[in-house]
């Protein structure tokens, strides 16, 4: 009889270590992911604890090269940008200086720790919102990024449609696909290459590069077709009409303390 027991005991806690903690709730809805999130939001970047030069080197520096001369000044929208891990290397690298940017994030204290970080800026708008339906009108970015973060949607497909929907043509998108041990764990929010490759075809981008990024994870860069009519948004007063548009309709969302 206690043998039996301590199996369901292992099994019960081997699903809820799997549930909770490799796949950060994933599996159980939006609304459970945003819960941990927001419940670890003042411990996230201990945790991760990020070398700095190394996110200057490994990240913003390679990130800033993609972007390009031709979209300057960038108006980037940064999808689930939790603590501002982007932004803040790409300031700190001293890169970049015209860009503006949108951090998107559903996770209210996740944008309040990015807002700590960066601080207040009139080139940094912050703004509380699911991936799944993005507040903008359509070609309207110059840049999308989603970092470490679409295996933990409730549909990564969907939320890489919507990227692509906001995205200028001839922008740019960088996003990652998570890759080794912990991958094999996580069924359906994570791509093969030839899924990877097929998805974002089918949302109107070529130019695809993959290559490997850190440990977990892969590079994933593309460009959605059509040209590019230089320059950058970031200080167009209609893009700027367009975001202030999209924050006063999600006001109700939009609650960084």
């Amino acid at each position: 009889m206690i043998v039996p027991l301590l199996i369901l005991a292992a099994l019960l806690a081997l699903t809820v270590y799997w549930l909770f903690f490799l796949t950060e709730g994933a599996y159980l809805g939006e609304r459970v992911v945003v819960w941990l999130y927001d419940r670890y939001a003042g411990r996230y970047d201990a945790i991760k604890d990020w070398d700095i030069q190394d996110e200057i080197e490994y990240l913003a520096e390679p990130f800033v090269a993609e972007v390009g001369e031709r979209r300057r000044p960038p108006l980037i929208l940064d999808v689930a940008a939790g603590s501002g891990r982007l932004a803040l290397a790409v300031r700190l690298s001293g890169l970049l200086p015209d860009a503006r940017w949108v951090l998107l994030d559903a996770s209210g204290k996740m944008l309040a720790r990015a807002k700590k970080r960066l601080g207040e800026d009139e080139r940094l708008i912050y703004i509380q919102h699911t991936a799944q339906n993005l507040p903008y009108e359509d070609d309207l970015f110059d840049v999308v990024t989603c970092l470490e973060a679409l295996e933990f949607m409730p549909d990564p497909v969907a939320a890489l449609a919507e990227m692509a929907r906001v995205l200028r043509p001839g922008g740019l998108l960088f996003i990652t696909n998570r890759i080794g041990l912990q991958a094999r764990f996580m069924p359906g929010r994570v791509w093969t290459h030839a899924q990877a490759f097929q998805y974002l075809k089918a949302n109107g981008l070529r130019g695809i590069s993959i290559r490997p990024f850190l440990v977990d994870y892969e590079w994933v860069t593309a460009i959605k077709k059509g040209s590019f009519h230089a320059p950058g948004s970031a200080d167009d007063p209609r893009a700027a009409a367009l975001l202030l548009d999209a924050q006063l309709s999600t006001s109700g969302q939009t609650r960084v303390q």
